[in-house]
Order: structure tokens, then C-alpha cells, then sequence
């Protein structure tokens, strides 16, 4: 008989921890977990987001905000900007030296993060996780109890391959999948408003299928995002009648629903698209 897993320790306060993973870099998944994250916030909901690319953490710049947390007792203290609490390795180790840590130091520094900052009562903690399927996830997978993950990817075959390899690895260690979200799935050419498909078309959609998990939906390549992103103003954090961020906001209304339906089935739900 195999041994027992251990149970798992719920993060005191939070309702739902949302995991946003990729099968590789630059598919913009800090982008959608920033996002994300900014439209819970938008929809009302208190909202924590928390880096776990301890190797590559952008959610500083991203969200404009990069000070020393404080500390009161034994409890970190989040930094907060647009109404949302942030955690960050960037905000003990900023600039650009590098974090040169093994296994056993980045699963401490997780479980720090989580156990050991005072996130107060939240709906919804984001985790931005590191790309692919290494120490970090499988860490936050055996010890906290996650409402879902969700995988981004773009549609070309490169991504989806990984994105593929995402999934199982989420399906190995037990965490439900929210869904897949297809990023830079086309570009809107600024003079004729022709659809680009720059990356490939649909591709995202029909592995979502392949592999029964629901599809989250496509968002545009587009400049206004990464401008957004790099001034430290995500295009979510404006007005929310702004085009930029509905479908962002339309990310965060899926994303709510499925939670919401993961909670009052309990932990053996299937869900699908």
C-alpha cells in the first residue's frame, strides 16, 4: 500500500488561489495573471496576486510598484496597488541580480509567501507561477489546496506542445484545470482593421478540446497591453469601458464562474467546456 499523501494546508483567509502556468516563457502569462487579477479586483472581489517566478519575477514593473515590504511581528505586510495585494521576490531582491536558489530554497520562499504574508480576507490569490513544470508548481501543488490552474498559450504548434505538457503535469499532481486561454491569437492590423493570425489560428481552442478542458477564450497581440505592462499601468487598471481591457474583464466573469461552480461541487468536480 503506497504511503498517505499529506493533507494539505489551506492559506488562512483566502476563498480560491488561482494557479496561471505555461509549458514555456514568453507567452504572456504574467501579462494575463496581472490582468486577471486587475478585472477580479474591477468585479469588486478582494484580490491578492502573488509572484512565484522567483527566477524571472515582472510583476513588479508590471503593476509600477517596487519597495521593500515591511514586516509587523512574524507577518509580512503585501504591497498593494490598484486594489490588489502583491507579493514578489523582485520586491526583496530587485534589479537585475540574479537568484541563483536549488529546490529546497525556492519551495522555503513559497511557502513563505503564502503562509507568512498577511493577505487578510481574500476571494481570489493569483499565483503567477514560473514557466513549465518544475519545482516550484509541483511545491504549491503537495502542500495548498488549489481551486485551479489555468494554462496559457499562443496557438503556434511550438507553444501548444508545452501547454500540452502544462496540463499533464497539473492532471498528475491532482490540481483541476480552470481552463486554457489562448494568448496572442491575432493581431488587428491598425489601418484596414484586418484580422492577423500571426502565430497561427485556432490552435489553442482545438487542444482545449483534444484534451477536455474548457477554453477560457483568445486575447489579442496587442500593443496597448504590452505598452500597459511595461509603463506599469495594465490596460485592466483603466476605466473599465476601455476596449483594451474587456476581454480581460470577460477572463475574470469566466473565470469567477468556474471557480464559483469548482466550490459548490466540492473537490471531485470535472469541469469542461
Amino acid at each position: 500500500m503506497s504511503p498517505q499523501a499529506p493533507p494539505k494546508t489551506p492559506v488562512a483567509g483566502v476563498k480560491n488561489i488561482v494557479a496561471v502556468g505555461s509549458g514555456k516563457g514568453g507567452v504572456g502569462k504574467t501579462t494575463v495573471s496581472v490582468n486577471l487579477a486587475l478585472g477580479l479586483a474591477h468585479l469588486g472581489r478582494k484580490v491578492g496576486l502573488l509572484d512565484a517566478d522567483v527566477y524571472g519575477p515582472n510583476i513588479p514593473l508590471m503593476m509600477g510598484i517596487n519597495e521593500p515590504p515591511r514586516a509587523y511581528g512574524d507577518r509580512i505586510q503585501p504591497l498593494e496597488k490598484y486594489n490588489v495585494k502583491l507579493m514578489s521576490m523582485g520586491f526583496i531582491n530587485p534589479g537585475d541580480k540574479p537568484l541563483v536558489w536549488r529546490g529546497p530554497m525556492l519551495h522555503s520562499a513559497i511557502q513563505q509567501f503564502l503562509r507568512n504574508v498577511d493577505w487578510g480576507e481574500l476571494d481570489y490569490l493569483i499565483i503567477d507561477l514560473p514557466p513549465g513544470t518544475g519545482d516550484v508548481a509541483l511545491s504549491l501543488a503537495q502542500t495548498t489546496p488549489i481551486t485551479g490552474a489555468i494554462v496559457v498559450t499562443t496557438p503556434s504548434d511550438v507553444s501548444l506542445e508545452d501547454a500540452r505538457k502544462a496540463v499533464n503535469m497539473f492532471h498528475q499532481v491532482r490540481v483541476p484545470l480552470l481552463g486554457l486561454i489562448e494568448n496572442m491569437s491575432f493581431l488587428i492590423a491598425p489601418k484596414s482593421g484586418e484580422r492577423i493570425d500571426v502565430f497561427g489560428q485556432g490552435g489553442g481552442k482545438r487542444t482545449a478540446e483534444k484534451m477536455n478542458v474548457a477554453f477560457l477564450g483568445e486575447l489579442a497581440l496587442d500593443p496597448e497591453v504590452r505598452i500597459g505592462g511595461d509603463s506599469g499601468r495594465p490596460v485592466t487598471a483603466r476605466d473599465g469601458s476601455d476596449p483594451h481591457s474587456a476581454p480581460f474583464l470577460e477572463l475574470a466573469r469566466r473565470v469567477e464562474e468556474i471557480c464559483s461552480a469548482a466550490q459548490s461541487a466540492g473537490p471531485s468536480i470535472t469541469i469542461e467546456d
